[in-house]
């Protein structure tokens, strides 16, 4: 679909509702031909303009935090599935009035708050409410040690040799995450090493979340294979079957919408300053790493065409991006369409340096921009005291 980027302000973040509504229709009928359910990650797509999209195909959300929590609960309607690393007493009251699952990360964790649970739902039974414990199946693609659950020492998740012959009471379902945008071929190997060590609790379980990292948007992934490894598990164990991808959903959905905003020459290397920032707007490529696709552009230099080293426009000398290749050059006032920016991306902006957020847009189904948000002082000022 063609953008008008003459009405929309830059920097933005443009989220179009066509590419939106095909990742979740194919989400969906993963879910359908699988008979398990797919919910939204907050971590990964926090939009919550595009709920009301969402909700049409998906029936849950996850949180990780009480915000998150609170946002699927006020723009979903739904009641969160929950999981932290650790909760807080004084959050978890509430945690539990507005979830219907909630996962534990560790046994102590289970123990410090069984009694109120047990309480809760004593105080509210027409409430349905399931906990479930998080394990760490010791396996794990993930290539970055940042995203990878299951390195020595990591904080997420129980190993089987800390867990019973049998599940605790009040135990209802068992959680794993340790896939980061991977294939159905990696989860067929950590679904084996996850049934090796805990096959024997699958059995005695209610429900299996096989969290997120299930990319199954992406061109080539193979959707008939996920769609038998769930049904073969579900009928295995006779569970219910939860997905929660996170990059998934957004998948090429928007980009980011930036103007240069000067050109110069550093020492040999021509640099172009933009008026947003790799830093604080799209961090995620410096910590992954990964280099964005850029509308245009050639991702890695080209011998004879005009190429620039990409700079954010904060103060940190590390807020570049590296070196792209145009078939003309640069100049002021010329735009910088960076693709596949919705996912991972709004969720983890800052304001360092006081720089302003990214506006926030959609691109509708009817060729029209709908601008949802803009930022300016106030939004910096409120994250500070």
């Amino acid at each position: 679909m063609a953008i008008d980027f003459k009405e929309i302000p830059s920097p933005c973040f443009v989220l179009e509702e066509e590419l939106l509504r095909k990742n979740l229709e194919l989400i969906d009928s993963v879910q359908q031909a699988a008979g398990c359910q797919i919910i939204l990650a907050l971590k990964g797509f926090s939009m919550y303009s595009a709920f009301p999209i969402v909700k049409e195909y998906l029936s849950g959300a996850t949180a990780s935090s009480l915000n998150e929590v609170k946002l699927i609960n006020d723009f979903m309607g739904y009641q969160s599935h929950t999981y932290m690393p650790a909760y807080l007493d004084n959050e978890f009251e509430e945690i539990m009035q507005r979830s219907s699952h909630i996962t534990f990360n560790s046994l102590s964790q289970w123990e410090r708050f069984q009694g109120r649970v047990e309480a809760y739902k004593a105080a509210n039974p027409d409430k349905t409410l399931s906990c479930g414990i998080r394990v760490n199946p010791q396996y794990s693609e993930v290539a970055t040690d940042m995203y990878n659950p299951c390195v020595p020492g990591s904080r997420l998740g129980v190993t089987r040799d800390k867990l019973p012959d049998e599940l605790p009471a009040g135990i209802d379902g068992i959680h794993f995450h340790t896939l980061c945008e991977n294939g159905s071929d990696t989860l067929e190997r950590t679904l084996a090493a996850l049934e090796k060590r805990f096959g024997d609790l699958l059995h005695q379980a209610k429900w299996l979340n096989m969290g997120g990292g299930h990319l199954m948007t992406r061109e080539g992934y193979d959707i008939s294979k996920l769609i038998k490894l769930v049904s073969t598990i579900k009928e295995k164990y006779n569970l219910e079957v939860i997905l929660e991808p996170g990059s998934a959903i957004a998948w090429r959905t928007g980009i980011l919408y930036t103007t240069v905003l000067d050109v110069l020459d550093s020492q040999g290397i021509d640099v172009a300053i933009l008026d947003t920032s790799f830093a604080a707007h799209m961090p995620d490529t410096l910590e992954m790493p990964y280099k964005p696709a850029i509308r245009g552009a050639h991702q890695e230099p080209v011998a004879g065409k005009p190429t620039y080293r990409l700079g954010g426009m904060t103060c940190l000398a590390g807020d570049y991006m590296g070196d792209y290749s145009f078939d003309k050059p640069l100049e002021i006032g010329d735009k910088i369409i960076f693709e596949d920016m919705i996912h991972y991306t709004m969720v983890k902006t800052t304001t360092f340096n006081g720089v302003n957020l990214p506006s926030i847009g959609i691109w509708k189904t009817d060729q029209e921009f709908r601008l949802v948000r803009s930022y300016g002082y106030e939004s910096f000022k409120d994250r500070l005291s």
